[in-house]
């Protein structure tokens, strides 16, 4: 599955940078907040306008502080998975995972790159989507950390075993060099940003990279 960034996008063109990526799985948004992370991008008001044009579903990614209190708005307002940062979290996060999905949405937990696989793995039944970064958050544009793909296997694993029932997403420096080294490690959904939308042909971009994963990807 193919989820390119809007982050890599022209703002200025939001609803038609969507109708660009419509062979897309879905549609991946950066919501940051310039206090858990050293940027600001969009909130709520942009999102709901996204989402009333988007031929694909959101995936809300919220790098933001305070989760239990902003995240839920998207889910509402419409979003497929909202997904929020561990490290954010000051509550439970299975707590805000089922406030996620009674608003109508799947519930995501993000890890930064530095953060243990180890450290939730009792909260991560909770939750539908595992995004595991591979570059820090904040910023477009950084390049791939492989040293991530650890904490891929792990998760594959526990899958497979039947331990966890989620999809393993990844989100940082994806693009043909670098996606099948990530789908041989057990990832199911690709966040790519300029890989996509930095090609002539974006719906091309997309069917390739999802050809590359397929091949690549482990099989039973």
């Amino acid at each position: 599955m193919i989820a390119p960034s809007l982050l890599s996008a022209d703002f200025a063109r939001l609803a038609e940078e969507t109708a660009r990526i419509a062979d897309a799985d879905w549609v991946h948004v950066d919501v940051m907040d310039a206090h858990f992370v050293p940027n600001l991008t969009l909130g709520e008001p942009v999102v709901k306008a996204i989402q009333a044009v988007s031929p694909v579903p959101l995936d809300c990614h919220l790098m933001i502080t305070d989760p239990e209190r902003w995240a839920p708005a998207y889910a509402e307002l419409g979003a497929r998975n909202v997904t929020v940062h561990a490290e954010a979290c000051t509550g439970d996060p299975r707590d805000l995972a089922r406030d996620l999905k009674a608003a109508g949405a799947l519930a995501g937990l993000a890890l930064k790159p530095g953060t243990p696989l180890a450290q939730y793995l009792d909260v991560l039944p909770a939750f539908d989507t595992l995004l595991v970064m591979s570059v820090e958050p904040g910023f477009g544009g950084q390049s791939f950390m492989p040293e991530v793909l650890d904490k891929v296997r792990e998760a594959r694993r526990l899958v497979d075993t039947g331990h966890l029932q989620l999809l393993v997403e990844i989100d940082g420096g994806i693009n043909a060099d670098t996606i099948e080294v990530a789908a041989e490690a057990g990832v199911d959904m690709f966040v790519a940003g300029s890989a996509v939308y930095g090609a002539a042909d974006p719906s091309a971009a997309i069917a390739a990279l999802r050809a590359q994963a397929a091949r690549s990807f482990p099989t039973a």
